[in-house]
């Protein structure tokens, strides 16, 4: 298939802008705890979209998942579950760091993990650094990371401008070095989704195989990645529903005196997961377009969930309001700089394809 790295980037983009909007519905929910609407949404993120996609895209996906090895299913379903753990902790990183700064840093970590460590174990890193196409990629890379950096800055000035108070949103407090750790842990796990994408290409090739286009080659691997990544996820939240005694909230219909809106609160779950699925739905298209360095998606598609997510924490959420000029111009740097690594990285691979 020819690349068509552009077109590639534009792809990341639309899987970024779902990836920072899924969690904007979740602010709907009434009445539950964390971990009931994070494994409603998950089901339908995790399990229902992403099998029901696969089969009427693809109808003959169980055919290939069978011709496909054991070693292919099982690394791509181990690093699925490993990323699960990173989920998990993004969650909560959004919860302490808000939208924007919480993007900013765990995924800027992700981006860092998931973009170069594939090419370094392929031997492939290096000899980037003799070709000029090679030389642009990565200096989009590390502009990403400078963006990311920017935009700890800003929140490290929030931390220290906003009262307890204004430090209260609607998605949880904000709580620097307790999200900082989280992010942290975030940062490395979620990045075994491109591992799980490296060990599914076999998948992918025998998709291609069975006449799928290249475009959706990816829609199995994805399938059986987000199985291990339901798997993680499904174990902890029933841990904290039995720890918290609020398996009930599911059924329910009243708490505290006060109706749940149980209809309501299924719904906005159940939008917020499949927004959530979106994302990885065009970036496994986008990574079909990218070319020679396709590893660089996943720098892509972070960078452009920080600037989608922090437009959501400034406009929607308001999480800057009450910090100063010089806070805001941080962050205004920080998206400027990330921006122009997407179209540097986008052109390293054009120049490459």
């Amino acid at each position: 298939m020819t690349p068509n790295p552009f077109f590639g980037v534009f792809l990341h983009a639309l899987g970024g802008l779902a990836a920072a909007s899924f969690y904007v519905p979740y602010s709907r929910v009434r009445k539950w705890e964390w971990e009931n609407y994070w494994l409603v949404g998950g089901i339908f993120s995790w399990l229902i979209t992403p099998w029901v996609i696969a089969l009427i895209v693809i109808p003959g996906t169980l055919a290939i998942l069978a011709q496909a090895s054991g070693t292919a299913l099982f690394w791509t379903y181990a690093f699925g579950l490993l990323w699960g753990i990173g989920g998990l902790t993004y969650a909560l990183t959004i919860r302490y760091l808000g939208l924007a700064l919480g993007n900013a840093v765990a995924l800027g970590l992700c981006a860092f993990f998931g973009t170069l460590v594939p090419p370094l174990v392929r031997g492939e890193l290096f000899g980037m650094f003799y070709t000029f196409d090679g030389v642009i990629t990565l200096l989009g890379v590390v502009m990403c990371l400078v963006g990311i950096a920017l935009s700890g800055k800003a929140g490290m000035n929030k931390e220290a401008e906003l009262s307890d108070e204004q430090k209260l949103t609607s998605l949880g407090k904000f709580e620097l070095w307790k999200g900082l750790g989280v992010a942290l842990v975030s940062g490395v796990m979620s990045a075994c989704m491109a591992y799980a994408f490296e060990a599914g290409k076999p998948i992918g090739d025998i998709a291609v195989e069975h006449g799928v286009s290249p475009t959706w080659q990816n829609l199995p691997v994805l399938a059986v990645a987000l199985l291990g990544g339901l798997t993680s996820n499904a174990i902890y939240c029933a841990y904290l529903m039995k720890k918290n005694n609020t398996v009930d909230n599911y059924w329910k219909p009243t708490a505290s005196e006060e109706r749940v809106p149980l209809a309501r609160n299924y719904l906005f779950s159940a939008i917020a997961g499949i927004t959530w699925y979106m994302q990885f739905f065009f970036y496994g298209m986008g990574t079909t377009k990218m070319g020679e360095y396709d590893f660089t998606s996943w720098s892509l598609h972070m960078s452009c969930i920080i600037l989608f997510g922090t437009v959501w924490g400034i406009l929607i959420f308001r999480e800057w309001d009450g910090t100063s000029r010089k806070t805001h111009g941080w962050i205004a740097l920080g998206l400027l700089v990330l921006f122009v690594s997407i179209i540097t990285i986008g052109y390293g691979n054009y120049l490459a394809a």
